[in-house]
């Protein structure tokens, strides 16, 4: 007997050293080190010389701390954007930035003091500020590491970081143009303040959470009506009080109003009825919203009381301060306490009258600005100043001088207590008991805030600039018109906050940051000295020195001789707010580096910056440029927990990039981002990463097994006239993915991206084209069309998909290009995206398929329960008979090999009914299937079972096309 050759090795089977696992913890590091050594950042700038710049300009983050998921999307999305457009023509040149002055890196250099026991403020300042200089300069480091490793690539020899002598200059040049237009001046009002860090914060530094608070009712007798009342009611009124509620009794003293609502009824009660040791005895007479009034006398355990008649508050026109007159005031509190309609006033909660402390809150000090002239007329010309920055009351306040509101560590002070027992002294409390609700803390010491009026720098949102109607305002709202968002939602967030917010409180007390580089007139406070010699001093100064050249001894007098007295002019010491300094980042990198450009195309922060980074940059752009300094916005949201919790330590429950990048590899991360509608809040855990490494894992073996199959293509290029219809089909899928991925890229559309691809590859291609093809890829002689077009359709696709994605995978698609094409100096990142030809459009050819793959459908519908019920082992065991009477179906299948189809060895197509029990598909209507066993001999090189295999005498084993193939190998 003749013994069978060996045929496999006649197969033009896959070859690649493409490792099937990724092993990317391991891989990636040494991609990175590649990519050092080839400097491929400055590599890509130098291929990009001439080409149109596209910006992105980055957000500065703290440099204070390791990296968070938060930031590993943040960077993520931003290097997918820049690569993208950089790979479509552009000179996307992305330079990273770091936020280095402002309260986080001073305090954590505090908190080193205070281990030690000692204050930072008898440190020199500037010894003080270089270490917190230091201490920025090493976070950096370590951040710039962490972004690489993500796959991030830009300018990090040369970032831009508010720290520099250069950048301190320019934000200091910054400020002062608002000065010299006269957008800068100095107020007072109440503000967010921290009491153990002493200083104001900003909206952005401020968290809400559970706090409880005590509870006060509080009686203000009614001391003048106006208006028309009924003669029995004026008596009865001028024997009342108004009732007020408060969450904050520390605040009492600083009481200058009470406000009501004319939409709420109100009414006088009389208390009837109350046990002897009450605070609300029989016979108290309160004027309440009735609304309210059950729950007011259930709180000051009243036993009974009756409604007297309405009350139009409206007609009360001054009350009295519960301390006035009392021993000790020396008069403090002998001012009239005036009742004004409020829009802040509702009837949901407390008495229906809101106790009015302009120093200490924003609707407060919003009643007092409206109503100046009454609380003029009342004895308070100006909203007063009762608290001092260490959260003690002043010592001209009586009663309470030098009590705190909060002790050094953030608890409870001293001065809830005391006013509430001086309340109860001269029978001013009504009820009292506490509760647990939202509150502002300090995101930084946890520590609950206060609202302080305090002595602070405004740039004006309403003053006009050049000319009548000019605002920042005005500037603000128009340019937010002309900026594109991403989602749009964006747009109508920001504006609604621009509309309503107040002027920009910009000053802060502390001693990290760039001053407020400016002089007042010591006799005429409101006198802001403008003098540009002055500011160039300053300016120039900064530049060589940075900005402890403000705090240097003799400061004030270097920078105003010989031109001004200094013994006449106050130098301020106040530092900016860091949302200045990052507000900023555009003049001192957008406009000075010549590889950037002024505006940027896009800025991209997370959707809290509308608040922040998108706010504070508008602001300043449109203050000292008339425009905002972007075109677009970019916003997503935040990262949560996989079960959509916020992450949280306590809870267990966070996922370090650092920790993912470990286990899984930096590209699995980043296909995570990729994945994700990031416009909304997204999830990740265990299972979501699994899911991610899941996807990469099918990607990465359709890649692996084309570049096997690449292994034998020769360059060769085929004319699509030339080519089979399903080749011809596959182009035509390029052409249909080129134009949505060149379009999602442009909306930054990346799960729809990933989305499409991550179908094309493992349904179209592997699940379908591949498993098709790889009978005439594997088997066909090397002269074969079929296979030569096959190849080279391999060919377009791998190049394609590589440059796709390459900016979501950076490390795979690098691993992949080099894998087939080796080279010290190259780089799948130097590509451009590959041009589509036009003729691989075919619209009735992929109409027509879309008909073949349904009839398909049926086909491999019935093999899959052959194969289950094992009567088969592999489709190549079959010959299907195929039943059609759907006229559309047929016709689409007209010159197609059914068998090479449907993988069989062989397969009838019979226009006719399907005999009863042949196998259907409900959704697919006029198609059956019979399954049936091929008959014939197994070829033993492809497999097949066919009847002709034995006809060919020098090959009697194979089939006919497998003794073509070898006649031709054997030849050769």
């Amino acid at each position: 007997m003749t013994e069978s050759r060996d045929y496999s090795q006649t197969l033009f089977l896959p070859k690649t050293d493409f490792p099937m696992r990724a092993g990317l913890p391991k891989n990636e590091p040494k991609i990175l080190a590649r990519w050092e050594e080839q400097n491929l950042y400055q590599s890509l700038r130098e291929r990009s010389k001439g080409r149109e710049k596209y910006v992105l300009h980055d957000g500065p983050p703290y440099a204070n701390g390791h990296l968070h998921i938060g930031h590993a999307l943040n960077k993520v999305l931003k290097d997918i954007i820049t690569r993208s457009f950089q790979m479509r023509g552009y000179d996307s040149n992305y330079v990273p930035g770091w936020d280095c002055h402002g309260l986080p890196i001073e305090w954590k250099i505090e908190e080193k003091y205070r281990k030690k026991g000692k204050n930072k403020d008898t440190v020199p300042v500037n010894e003080f500020r270089q270490e917190c200089r230091d201490f920025a300069s090493e976070w950096i480091g370590i951040q710039a590491g962490e972004f690489k490793r993500l796959g991030v690539v830009g300018d990090f020899v040369n970032p831009y970081k508010t720290m520099t002598f250069d950048a301190e200059a320019r934000i200091a040049g910054e400020l002062m143009k608002f000065a010299m237009s006269g957008q800068l001046f100095q107020g007072s009002k109440p503000v967010m303040w921290s009491i153990v860090e002493k200083t104001a914060l900003a909206e952005a530094e401020v968290e809400y959470q559970d706090h409880t608070s005590h509870t006060i009712w509080v009686k203000f007798p009614i001391s003048a009506l106006h208006g028309t009342v009924a003669e029995d009611q004026t008596d009865m009124l001028l024997d009342a009080d108004v009732v007020i509620w408060t969450t904050t009794p520390w605040t009492i003293p600083g009481n200058r109003a009470v406000c009501f609502s004319n939409a709420i009824s109100y009414g006088l009660y009389e208390i009837t009825a109350a046990a002897d040791d009450n605070w609300g005895k029989v016979g108290d007479k309160l004027v309440l919203a009735d609304a309210l009034a059950e729950s007011v006398f259930a709180a000051a355990r009243v036993e009974g009381y009756e409604r007297k008649f309405d009350v139009d508050p409206s007609v009360i026109s001054e009350c009295e301060h519960p301390f006035r007159g009392i021993d000790g005031t020396d008069g403090y509190f002998d001012f009239d306490v005036p009742l004004i309609d409020g829009d802040h006033v509702t009837d949901d909660a407390g008495t229906g009258f809101v106790h009015t402390a302009p120093g200490h809150g924003a609707d407060d000090y919003e009643v007092f600005v409206a109503n100046r002239e009454r609380f003029a007329d009342c004895g308070t010309p100006e909203v007063p100043h009762t608290v001092a920055e260490d959260g003690s009351y002043y010592p001209h306040v009586p009663l309470f001088q030098g009590q705190y509101i909060l002790n050094r560590k953030g608890g409870e002070g001293t001065t809830n207590p005391a006013v509430i027992d001086k309340l109860v002294e001269v029978g001013a409390l009504l009820a009292r008991g506490k509760i647990k609700h939202s509150y502002p803390h300090s995101w930084r010491s946890k520590a609950p805030l206060i609202f302080r009026n305090t002595p602070q720098w405004f740039i004006a949102m309403d003053r006009d600039i050049d000319g009548q109607g000019d605002t920042l305002r005005c500037r603000a709202l128009k340019a937010i018109d002309e900026t594109r968002f991403v989602p749009d939602s964006g747009q109508t967030r920001l504006r609604s906050m621009i509309e309503t917010r107040p002027d920009w409180v910009i000053s802060r007390q502390r001693a990290w940051g760039v001053p407020i580089t400016i002089f007042i007139k010591k006799d005429d406070p409101a006198v802001v000295l403008q003098d540009s010699s002055v500011n160039d001093r300053i300016f120039d100064a900064f530049r060589a020195e940075g900005a402890d050249a403000w705090f240097a001894d003799g400061a004030k007098e270097r920078f105003l001789s010989p031109d001004y007295d200094p013994s006449e002019w106050e130098k301020i010491d106040d530092i900016l707010d860091v949302w200045f300094d990052s507000g900023s980042t555009h003049a001192f990198c957008l406009e000075q580096r010549d590889d950037l450009k002024w505006p940027a195309d896009l800025y991209l922060e997370g959707s809290d910056q509308h608040r922040g980074w998108f706010h504070s940059s508008l602001l300043e752009s449109c203050g000292t440029r008339g425009r905002a300094p972007y075109d677009a916005v970019l916003t997503h949201g935040f990262t949560m927990a996989e079960d959509g919790r916020k992450m949280s330590k306590s809870l267990g429950n966070t996922i370090a990039p650092q920790d993912v990048i470990k286990q899984y590899g930096a590209d699995i991360l980043r296909l995570w981002v990729a994945s994700s509608d990031y416009s909304d809040d997204q999830r990740i855990g265990p299972e979501i990463l699994k899911t991610n490494a899941d996807a990469y894992r099918k990607l990465r073996n359709t890649i692996r097994w084309m570049l096997g199959s690449l292994a034998h293509y020769d360059g060769t290029e085929v004319a699509v006239s030339e080519m089979p219809e399903l080749e011809r089909l596959m182009l035509h899928r390029l052409y249909e993915l080129d134009a949505m991925v060149r379009s999602a890229y442009d909306t930054f559309d990346f799960k729809k991206i990933t989305s499409e691809l991550n179908y094309f590859m493992g349904i179209e291609l592997s699940a379908f084209y591949f498993d098709i093809r790889k009978d005439a890829l594997y088997c066909d002689g090397p002269s074969s069309a079929r296979r030569k077009a096959a190849l080279y359709v391999i060919h377009e696709l791998f190049m394609h998909l590589t440059a796709w994605l390459a900016p979501v995978m950076p490390f795979t698609m690098e691993e992949t290009w080099l894998s087939r094409f080796p080279s010290d100096g190259d780089s799948v990142h130097f590509r451009q995206f590959p041009q589509v030809s036009s003729d691989w459009k075919d619209q009735e050819l992929a109409d027509k398929w879309a008909k073949v793959r349904e009839l398909r459908r049926v086909v491999t519908g019935a093999l899959e329960i052959e194969r289950r019920e094992k009567r088969i082992g592999s489709s190549l065991e079959a010959a299907p008979k195929v039943y059609v009477t759907n006229d559309e179906l047929l016709g689409a299948m007209d010159g197609i090999d059914l068998a090479d189809l449907s993988i069989t060895s062989q397969a009838e197509l019979i226009n006719a009914p399907a005999p009863e029990g042949a196998f259907t598909l409900d959704d697919v209507d006029g198609v059956g299937v019979i399954p049936a066993l091929a008959e014939g001999q197994k070829c033993q090189r492809s497999w097949k079972i066919l009847p002709e295999v034995g006809q060919d005498s020098d090959y009697p084993d194979l089939s006919l096309r497998d003794a073509a193939a070898m006649r031709e190998l054997d030849t050769q």
